[in-house]
């Protein structure tokens, strides 16, 4: 699987984890330059809080497009860490 946005290759993995739908890539597989910390919290009955990041790619920002969860609850261990994309980023 890769996930690309603008033209720019952020990840790249064939251990992706799917929850939901969602495919979640191992962080070691993450292109990190192109990510930023966010302040952005949300959180989810199984999963416990995600944190997210914003993608900037040749100084275009997509605010909160990538999110991850640093310490899931017990049901959702198996994704910590792992990071997965969405508004706009093709992930395919």
């Amino acid at each position: 699987m890769k996930a690309v946005w603008s033209g720019t290759n952020l990840a790249d993995s064939d251990n992706c984890l799917v929850v939901e739908g969602n495919y979640y890539f191992p962080p070691e597989s993450v292109n990190h330059e192109y990510l930023q910390e966010s302040d952005k919290r949300t959180e989810c009955h199984w999963k416990g809080v995600a944190h997210y990041y914003h993608v900037r790619v040749a100084g275009k920002l997509n605010p909160d497009a990538a999110w991850y969860y640093p310490a899931p609850l017990s049901a959702a261990a198996h994704i910590t860490g792992y990071i997965a994309f969405w508004r706009g980023v093709e992930v395919k």
